[in-house]
């Protein structure tokens, strides 16, 4: 009987795919040899100038074989992002070394499938050592797990794109102990779970986190007459229904979380903002060392005086010295009325001299000032390179 020629080229897709992955293995162990030498000599880890070139010719040789030059860009910004990630983790580690732990245990909000459940995942999958995961109630939880030593880390939602901050982070921050050690963001999307095929319009009851249904107001709005049942994360809201197995109720959260519970999506992106992401920090009793090399971000909370222009002549110091704010969110102090904590995240290292100096200065003029923590950025934007500008260099090589 002959070979079904569809089956032979499966064949060789799945030869040509193991290949393929081979040769990524490859790439990456060189760039942790890269990582090496950058340490050594005192490199940092990006360079836009050579990533850059490297775009370009990887276009041009695209091209020569047939490939279009936007799959190329795209593939190879996954390619950089993933070697930068790597490169950071390694170096982190290297300085600090006894923050690795045979075994993680990590504090997060709610149970599998939750965002800050996804989020762990995606942070821990590039450290060394068992992930143990510790799911909680409450942020207050959380924070508690890590100050009991029950938890090495925490991970806590801090801000999303549609919804602002998370005022109730911020206040658990005012009053732990805990630094600051790393930070990631995440991309949310929201998805209608439901235990059987339904059409919306059929939907009685809805089940989300609080957070979700902000995010998701416009959504909520065209729905109707639905009742709207909050719950203490997205996880606890597919546990609901899938608990319920009833075709009137639904859970707005994460199609992957959706599966753990056997939950399938019926509609997808139903936030307010499509793109919407949420970004998490990372705490633990210890803070730790960022390399130089590395971009870092160092985040701080004061109270100023209470003189006319008081939070103004703090933040000039940042300018004198030339730092970028990224974040400044502010929180009333309990027992004082009508006074505010300040909170700042800023582009830096506590180690470099600029940082070091502002942090000086800011001490001696605030009411208060303590640092959260300094600690690697792990959002590597693409370094963009146009089709187009490869294709004029081509042309005029």
């Amino acid at each position: 009987m002959a070979t079904d020629p569809l089956e032979q080229l499966r064949i060789a897709i799945t030869e040509t795919d193991k290949q393929l992955l081979e040769t990524i293995a490859a790439r990456q162990k060189l760039t942790m040899e890269v990582a090496k030498t950058k340490v050594k000599h005192h490199i940092p880890v990006r360079d836009q100038v050579r990533e850059e070139q490297l775009l370009i010719r990887l276009i041009k040789q695209g091209q020569s074989v047939g490939l279009d030059p936007h799959f190329v860009t795209k593939l190879f910004h996954v390619i950089i992002e993933d070697s930068v990630l790597n490169q950071q983790s390694m170096l982190a580690q290297w300085a600090n070394p006894d923050s690795q732990l045979p075994i993680n245990r990590v504090a997060f909000l709610g149970e599998k499938g939750s965002y800050s459940y996804l989020a762990t995942q995606k942070y821990f999958a590039r450290r060394s050592g068992e992930l143990v995961e510790i799911g909680c109630d409450s942020f207050a939880q959380i924070i508690q797990s890590v100050e009991n030593n029950t938890a090495d880390y925490a991970v806590l939602p801090i801000e999303n794109t549609s919804s602002g901050s998370i005022n109730e982070v911020y206040d658990q921050l005012q009053h732990t102990r805990l630094n600051i050690i790393g930070e990631l963001t995440h991309p949310i999307n929201h998805a209608l779970l439901v235990h059987k095929d339904v059409k919306a319009e059929k939907i009685k009851t809805l089940y989300a986190h609080p957070q979700v249904f902000a995010q998701c107001s416009h959504f909520l709005a065209d729905l109707g007459n639905v009742e709207v049942k909050p719950c203490d994360s997205t996880s606890a809201a597919m546990m609901k229904v899938a608990e319920l197995m009833q075709s009137d109720v639904a859970a707005i959260g994460s199609e992957a979380g959706g599966k753990l519970y056997n939950l399938r999506a019926t509609q997808s992106n139903l936030a307010n903002q499509k793109e919407n992401h949420s970004r998490f920090i990372v705490v633990a009793s210890r803070a730790i060392k960022v390399p130089l090399q590395v971009p870092a971000k160092t985040t701080v909370i004061m109270s100023t005086v209470q003189t006319a222009g008081a939070l103004v002549d703090a933040l000039m110091v940042l300018k004198q010295h030339g730092i970028n704010m990224t974040k400044l969110e502010s929180r009333p102090i309990n027992g004082n009325p009508w006074e505010e904590m300040f909170y700042l995240d800023m582009e830096g290292n506590i180690e470099d001299g600029p940082m070091h100096q502002a942090i000086d200065t800011l001490r001696g003029m605030t009411r208060y000032f303590k640092v959260l923590g300094c600690y690697p950025v792990e959002e590597v934007s693409p370094t963009r390179v146009a089709a187009t500008q490869a294709l004029t260099q081509k042309h005029s090589d």
